[in-house]
C-alpha cells in the first residue's frame, strides 16, 4: 500500500528545505499508531510495564488520584449523550472555559488530545534540516525524538547550576533554531525557570522562530496562577504555551489538552490531519476537563495535598544522606544514587513492589526519578529506602 502525503503538507515541509525522505517520514509521524506511540513516552512505557501494575506506580508522573468530582460527574452524564457527535458543542464550551481561566481570546486556544502530538507537529512545523530544535538536557523527550524521527538537528543544553534552563547558552547554542522549548517546572527536575528569563528568550530569539512552554505542571508551582505563560500568548508573542490535564486533574487516562497561541498556529498544526484531532476530542473527556477548570477549591488541596507529600519524602532522603536535586515545584523529585546507575535502583525497587523512573536521561546515568503519590504510597516508598540503605 502506497503511503500518501496530503499535498498542503507535502509542499509546505519541502518549501522549508526537507527533503523528499523527510518530508515522508514527518508526514508518517502523524499517520500510524505505532509511530505516534514512540512519540509518547509515558504511554508507550506504561503498556511496556504490565507488571508494574500490582506495583505502588510512582514512576510516570501520573496523579495520585483521578478526576475530580465535578469532572467525573460531567463525564458520567456525557456518557448517555455520547451517541452525538457534539451533543451540546462541548469543545467550543471547553475553549470559551479555557480562554476565561487563561485570559486569552478564545482564537488562540487549540484543544489536543493530551500535549505530546501537538509537541511532535510543534518541531515538524516551526523546526527544518536548516533551523534546528533546542531543548535543555535533561527535559521531556518528546520532541527530540520527533526532531531525530524526521532528521533535524537538535542542541542539548545542560540546566544551569540550580537546574534551570538557561537561556541565554540555548540561545548560543543554536541562533538560528526554528523552536526552542522550555518546560517549566521542568521535567524531570520539577525545577522552574523564571518568568524573566523565559520573557528575555522570547524577545531575543531569531524572528520567526517559537518558543514552546511546556507547563504540564505549572498547577503544582509556587507562583501558580501567577507565574504563567498565558500573558506571552494573549499578547500574540511567537509562543506556544502548552497545558495537559493528564496531571492535577488526574485524566492521564482520557487524553485532553490544549496550548495557547497565534491562530495561524493552530492551523499550521492541524495541517497533518486536516483539523480532526482537535474537534474530534471524546466529549466525555472534554465535559470533564471543562468542570474541573473551574474548581479551583479542589485544585488547590490538591496542590496542598503534593507540596506536604513532597517535603516528607524530600526530608526523609536529604536526612539519609541522598542528594535530592531540586527545589523541586512537580508532582516529581530526583534522586542521585551516586554509586548506583538509575536502573540498578528501578531494578531495586521493584523487588521491593515499587516502580520508579529508570535510566531515560543519559547524561545523568546515576539520577532516577520518583513521582509523588499518596502519603501512604510516599511512606511506603520511605520505608523501601530504609531497607534498601541498610
Amino acid at each position: 500500500m502506497t503511503f500518501q502525503v496530503r499535498e498542503e503538507v507535502a509542499d509546505d515541509l519541502l518549501s522549508r528545505g526537507y527533503s523528499r525522505r523527510q518530508m515522508l517520514r514527518t508526514a508518517m509521524m502523524f499517520s500510524g499508531a505505532a509511530t505516534a506511540l514512540a512519540m509518547n513516552p509515558e504511554i508507550a512505557l506504561a503498556q511496556d510495564d504490565g507488571a508494574a501494575r500490582n506495583m505502588i506506580r510512582i514512576g510516570l508522573n501520573e496523579c495520585w488520584v483521578g478526576p475530580m468530582a465535578p469532572g467525573a460527574a460531567a463525564a458520567a452524564a456525557a456518557i448517555a449523550q455520547s451517541n452525538r457527535y457534539a451533543p451540546n458543542d462541548d469543545v467550543k464550551k471547553l475553549i470559551k472555559t479555557i480562554a476565561m481561566v487563561e485570559k486569552v481570546p478564545e482564537d488562540h486556544v487549540s484543544t489536543w488530545p493530551g500535549s505530546n502530538e501537538c509537541l511532535a507537529r510543534a518541531v515538524a512545523s516551526f523546526c527544518s534540516p536548516t533551523r534546528g530544535l533546542v531543548q535543555a538536557d535533561p527535559t521531556y523527550d518528546t520532541p527530540n525524538r520527533a526532531a531525530k524521527f524526521a532528521g533535524i538537528p537538535v542542541a542539548a543544553v545542560p540546566l544551569t547550576a540550580d537546574y534551570r534552563h538557561d537561556v541565554k547558552a540555548m540561545l548560543a547554542a543554536n541562533p538560528n533554531a526554528g523552536l526552542y522549548y522550555i518546560v517549566n517546572p521542568n521535567n524531570p527536575t520539577g525545577t522552574m525557570t523564571p518568568m524573566s528569563e523565559i520573557e528575555w528568550l522570547v524577545d531575543n530569539k531569531p524572528a520567526g522562530s517559537v518558543v514552546v512552554i511546556d507547563e504540564a505542571y505549572i498547577h503544582f508551582s509556587k507562583g501558580y496562577p501567577n507565574n504563567t505563560a498565558s500573558h506571552l500568548a494573549a499578547a500574540g508573542k511567537e509562543v506556544l504555551v502548552m497545558r495537559t490535564f493528564s496531571k492535577v486533574f488526574g485524566m492521564a487516562g482520557m487524553r485532553l489538552g490544549y496550548f495557547m497561541g497565534r491562530p495561524e498556529y493552530g492551523k499550521k498544526l492541524g495541517m497533518y490531519d486536516q483539523g480532526a484531532l482537535s474537534s474530534q476530542l471524546p466529549i466525555p473527556s472534554v465535559v470533564c476537563g471543562t468542570a474541573s477548570l473551574t474548581a479551583t477549591d479542589l485544585i488547590n488541596a490538591r496542590r496542598k495535598e503534593l507540596t506536604e507529600n513532597r517535603a516528607m519524602t524530600v526530608d526523609y532522603l536529604t536526612k539519609r544522606g541522598l542528594k535530592v536535586i531540586g527545589p523541586s515545584e512537580g508532582n516529581m523529585i530526583m534522586v542521585d544514587w551516586k554509586t548506583k546507575s538509575a536502573k540498578e535502583m528501578g531494578d531495586i525497587y521493584r523487588a521491593q513492589g515499587i516502580q520508579i523512573a529508570g535510566p531515560r536521561w543519559p547524561s545523568w546515568p546515576t539520577v532516577g526519578r520518583v513521582s509523588i503519590g499518596t502519603k501512604a504510597e510516599m511512606e511506603a516508598f520511605c520505608n523501601a529506602t530504609g531497607k534498601i540503605l541498610a
